[in-house]
């Protein structure tokens, strides 16, 4: 029978050490976390060699008392927290008491620290947990850690350890988190002898992140700013057609810290939907102001993971945060021509022509986002559930507005029509509407048509193209979200759609949301199902494809919840509804849909995120021609 053992203090400090330093960035999170935690105002990262080597990180706050010294580094000594109480509502980015006793434990430690009112500083060294020096020295206020040798005595962690190059691209991971998330202090890292970034410390959020990351993110972004039940979301997030193909642009910081959660990211991402293409995602820099009773950072060693008492609060806080922003900043795609060696007009030709009149851009307050029905009878209006309605919150619900009725005739003899070149019959409804809820709908010349797909259009000092079938297929999507109950009709002739064993069963356990939807499907046996009535909207010629398609989502999302179902249904039946590119459209038919388009300020993508029209300006084109000099 084995006996039990009781380590010595320099094996369990080993072990200790392993859950909070895995490596170099560990390090340096942990420091710089103790740095802010002491109020500093300016902070300086520096490492070599990916900071197996070296590191050292100064700043200007609060110091150490000379007599609390020794006690940094002992295992759970901290000034954070004092009793079990203390840890349901932690203010504070550090707060176990591990991090300097397990650094100390793997590497070689240099710390000169001077309180306010010290008249000199204190030089304390130590390495592997044993203490080499402790004495006076001259520095000013605040502390100055170094670190040497990481895992020195623990050369089998070193076998772990990547490039150096690696380990630093980490850790100025790090620095970078830190400065977005604390705008207020200036940071300074230096990597290899390089300064690699700088802070200005001023409190500007949106020049810290162009401090960082440069203008390609942060020319992308649109301010957020929502409070929510007692809490609130603040920072950017970036403009819809300036997606990117990775997650790696999301920073979500709860009161001041670095966490990942997935109900932020998910709330996130679900306020973009139908507003970004599939594969795409956001790009954020978003703080979170909760009640620290409400979120439990004690859950992991390295402090990143949180638990929330209620997540449905936080979701919706970002949820709706993040939509009222997009929608307050509802902006057209702007094409722009490559650089082909055209000498640049002088700043006051730019200044003229860059002077271009937003159309969508309104002279009013921000608005909130409008819920036009109560959720019971509209339950896939919204994806996330609904906050409680407050009279700050939203603007009065209106009564639904008419809405045009587009519907395309594509029966045999429109097609005979179309290749005759005759204009395909798309018949415009446009009921009067009250003089208040009309948009106002700017003055427009339609230039033409492009390949029988891109209307052009000319505002002001810009051209719009606008493609058709998105902008109509978005219309149509939007139409069916807004139905109450689906309009639908009789198909004079019922279709019989054969489809896979698989797929048929998916239809038979789904008849009645597909009835939600607007079809009138039933078991027609042999594996085959017949439809006796679609949406309105949808030409009965497409309705196999379109029942088949339907059948293969509903198997590759089983687990969805019906209002996602739905929405993806309206998706195809949008798409499959709308004018296609190719057909050709009269020159009238154009000015209705374009003026009903401009109608619709929040109609900007189709549902799979496609921009619906790009802008280009006349500054560009006159630039191309070389017309600015």
């Amino acid at each position: 029978m084995p006996r039990i053992n009781v380590l010595p203090k320099e094996v369990y400090s080993l072990i200790a050490a392993g859950e909070v330093v895995e490596r170099p960035m560990s390090i340096v999170k942990e420091m710089l976390e103790n740095s802010i935690d002491a109020g500093a105002k300016h902070i300086t990262v520096e490492i070599k060699n990916g900071g197996t080597t070296y590191i050292r990180i100064t700043d200007d706050g609060c110091g150490i008392a000379k007599e609390d010294v020794r006690k940094v580094f002992i295992s759970h000594a901290t000034s954070k927290i004092a009793t079990g109480a203390d840890l349901d509502s932690i203010s504070t980015l550090g707060f176990r008491g591990e991090a300097m006793a397990s650094i100390a434990a793997v590497s070689k430690v240099e710390l000169l620290t001077k309180a306010e009112n010290e008249e000199t500083g204190t030089r304390y060294e130590i390495a592997g947990g044993e203490e080499i020096d402790f004495s006076e020295a001259g520095c000013p206020q605040g502390t100055t850690v170094v670190v040497r040798d990481v895992f020195f005595n623990v050369p089998a962690r070193m076998k772990f350890l990547k490039k150096d190059v690696t380990e630093a691209n980490s850790v100025q991971g790090v620095v970078d988190r830190a400065a977005i998330s604390h705008p207020e202090i200036s940071f300074r890292f230096i990597r290899d002898d390089k300064q690699m970034l700088i802070t200005s410390g001023n409190g500007d959020l949106k020049g810290a992140i162009y401090s960082t990351f440069g203008s390609e993110l942060s020319d992308t972004l649109i301010g957020v700013d929502y409070s929510f039940e007692g809490m609130r979301v603040s920072g950017f997030t970036s403009i819809p057609h300036r997606s990117r193909k990775s997650r790696a642009m999301q920073f979500f910081f709860i009161n001041g810290r670095f966490v990942k959660s997935a109900t932020a990211m998910a709330a996130l991402e679900q306020a973009y939907k139908n507003s970004i293409m599939t594969g795409k995602f956001p790009a954020c820099v978003l703080n979170l102001e909760i009640d620290p009773k409400l979120v439990d950072v004690n859950v992991h060693p390295a402090k990143i993971e949180v638990r929330f008492v209620n997540e449905r609060p936080v979701f919706n806080l970002i949820y709706y945060g993040v939509k009222t922003a997009i929608e307050n900043q509802n902006t057209v795609k702007e094409g722009k021509f490559p650089d082909l060696g055209v000498k640049s007009a002088p700043a006051k030709a730019q200044q003229t022509y860059s002077a271009k009149i937003d159309f969508f851009k309104k002279e009013e307050k921000p608005k909130q986002i409008r819920f036009s029905m109560n959720d019971e009878a509209n339950p896939w209006r919204l994806e996330a559930s609904r906050p409680p309605v407050k009279m700050d919150m939203v603007n009065p619900v209106e009564e639904e507005k008419a809405d045009v009725s587009i519907t395309v005739n594509k029966s045999i003899e429109v097609e005979k029509r179309f290749k005759e070149k005759e204009p395909i019959d798309i018949e415009f409804e446009e009921p009067e509407q009250p003089a208040e809820e009309k948009e106002e709908i700017p003055d427009f010349k339609i230039v033409g048509e492009a390949f029988k797909t891109y209307i052009i259009v000319e505002i002001e000092n810009d051209l719009y193209y606008i493609d058709k079938h998105a902008a109509h297929e978005r219309m149509n999507y939007e139409r069916l979200k807004a139905q109450t109950v689906i309009n639908s009709q009789i198909l004079l002739s019922p279709t019989a759609v054969k489809l896979a064993p698989e797929e048929y069963g998916a239809i038979l356990e789904n008849l009645e949301l597909l009835s939600k939807c607007g079809f009138d499907a039933e078991d027609f046996g042999n594996t085959s199902v017949i439809v006796r009535e679609t949406p309105a909207m949808l030409d009965g010629a497409d309705v196999k494809d379109l029942i088949i398609e339907i059948a293969q989502k509903l198997l590759e999302h089983k687990t969805d919840i019906e209002p996602d179902k739905m929405d993806w249904i309206f998706h195809s039946t949008a798409c499959r509804s709308a004018v296609k590119g190719g057909d050709y459209t009269s020159p009238q038919e154009r000015e209705l849909f374009v003026k009903k388009l401009l109608s619709m300020s929040d109609i900007r993508y189709c549902p799979h995120g496609r921009p619906v029209m790009i802008k280009i300006s006349k500054y560009e084109l006159e630039k191309q021609f070389g017309r600015i000099q």
